[in-house]
């Protein structure tokens, strides 16, 4: 059984209109050791008639709504890459981004843990980063504390990292990646590819800030648990 080099994970939740950009931005990738896996979280939409119209080998999970931990869990539980990469379904990976990702992992071997930077836009107008977004690298737990300082969809995961510190907490509806990126940083260096290799929309009513506006719960629930 051949074992590809990335998973690349894409939950998705009632997104087909913005799917179908990310599952393209994945196609088009210049590194093609990858396998594509779309776990609809129980959409309503035309999601799953959207992933038979296009002709490509891609894993489709369905499950009934259960949430983005879940789903990112079905996910991995499924997969079979060397590296797990996340694509949220509202994100776009730029063309370079799994053959950069590839060469850093190669060159830097002692890392498990891979994020790169990111380019925000919203409304069709670029979203210039605050100093406080600026990307961390190496013992970061210490920043993880303050805010969620890496992006799920930048990152590259070897697959042991999950075994060692557990997968999603899917009793948060929120801040997941957060409760996540605390026990991973805990453990592992991180390593910063200098590159803006995903593109992240903003603005859009359902994204998880404008459903949760008062996420610091979910925060300490984190940190308690921790």
């Amino acid at each position: 059984m051949r074992i590809p080099f990335f998973s690349v994970i894409i939950p998705t939740y009632n997104r087909c209109k913005f799917l179908k950009i990310a599952i393209e931005t994945v196609l088009l990738q210049t590194f093609n050791d990858y396998e594509l896996i779309v776990v609809d979280d129980g959409s309503s939409d035309e999601t799953s008639e959207l992933i038979k119209k296009i002709k490509s080998n891609i894993i489709y999970i369905y499950q009934k709504h259960r949430g983005v931990s879940s789903a990112r869990n079905k996910g991995i539980k499924a997969s079979k890459g060397k590296y797990i990469c996340f694509l949220d379904s509202d994100d776009r990976f730029r063309i370079l981004k799994l053959e950069l990702t590839y060469h850093y992992i190669k060159n830097f071997p002692r890392y498990k843990i891979f994020h790169t930077e990111e380019l925000w836009y919203r409304n069709g107008s670029i979203l210039p980063p605050k100093v406080y977004h600026k990307k961390p690298e190496g013992w970061v737990f210490k920043e993880a504390l303050k805010l969620c300082c890496i992006s799920i969809s930048t990152v590259a995961i070897k697959r042991e990292v999950f075994n060692e510190v557990g997968f999603f907490d899917e009793n948060l509806p929120a801040c997941e990646d957060y409760d996540f990126w605390l026990r991973a940083t805990l453990k592992y260096p991180v390593k910063l590819i200098p590159h803006t290799l995903t593109i992240k929309e903003g603005g859009h009513p359902d994204q998880q800030s404008k459903r949760f506006p008062l996420m610091d719960k979910f925060r300490i629930y984190a940190i308690k648990k921790l």
